[in-house]
């Protein structure tokens, strides 16, 4: 009997599993000046400390922690995709990773909960909270470490250390990490040989890692956003050997992966 094809599914998180940027939803839902002040900012301070930042402007301004977990509770998050990873998980044989720009704490508490129902009653508002399933989803996820202070401020800190050893990428990932040495670094704890290995991503910052990928994988991009545009312009000139596919909505993600 053939032995089981091993795969690996690598998620990006912002605008590829979730229907938004997390760093970003967060202010425009509880503070938009900070939102428009990072938005000035973006190209003097680095983002992840950019988003720090903004995270201790907005607790000095008494924004909670429970404000900030009930905006990432209510985050866009398409259902096809919940169903997509779900049931592909429970086919068994395949490995999942995310590789993600965003930080521990937004991730893990939006791939826990959802808001399904919102339903005004008098002198306050009842908001119903679904359990996604997906807070074993992943084998790891690789991202900016985050925690809650007693106080409530949500402390954020790059992935790579600003006053350590830096990251050797020359694809142009971020300071913070780069997402091609995270994928091979993955690989080398894992020790497995996967006989394909899927990336589903949609930023400039994928471009490094699906470089890594072999002629049997696949990169599922979305279409039209950034990492798109470094395949045409860069890819051949890079060489870019795996599969690229493309997607516009979750409800495709879950049809490709039916197929695998």
């Amino acid at each position: 009997m053939a032995s089981p094809k091993r795969k690996l599914v690598v998620f990006d998180f912002d605008w590829s599993m979730a229907d938004q940027d997390t760093d970003r939803w967060v202010f425009e839902v509880l503070a938009p000046d900070l939102r428009r002040k990072m938005k000035t900012l973006k190209d003097e301070i680095q983002w992840t400390d950019l988003v720090a930042q903004s995270l201790r402007e907005a607790h000095a301004r008494s924004i909670t922690k429970e404000q900030i977990i009930h905006t990432l509770e209510i985050m866009p998050y398409h259902p096809a995709m919940v169903r997509a990873v779900s049931s592909l998980k429970a086919r068994g044989e395949t490995t999942f990773l995310c590789l993600s720009n965003a930080n521990s704490v937004f991730i893990s508490t939006i791939l826990k909960v959802q808001l399904i129902g919102f339903f005004p009653i008098p002198k306050s508002d009842m908001v119903i909270i679904q359990s996604k399933g997906l807070q074993d989803l992943f084998e790891e996820i690789v991202t900016n470490p985050a925690e809650w202070d007693p106080s409530g401020l949500l402390k954020l800190r790059r992935r790579v250390d600003p006053s350590g050893p830096q990251h050797n990428c020359s694809v142009g990932c971020s300071p913070n990490m780069c997402k091609g040495e995270e994928l091979e670094a993955f690989l080398a704890r894992k020790g497995v040989e996967y006989d394909r290995i899927f990336y589903v991503g949609d930023g400039t910052n994928d471009f490094c890692p699906i470089l890594r990928l072999r002629s049997q994988d696949t990169v599922f991009c979305r279409s039209n956003r950034g990492l798109q545009k470094r395949i045409h312009k860069e890819g051949e000139e890079k060489g870019l050997k795996c599969k690229v596919e493309y997607w516009g909505g979750a409800w495709e993600i879950e049809e490709k992966f039916s197929q695998l």
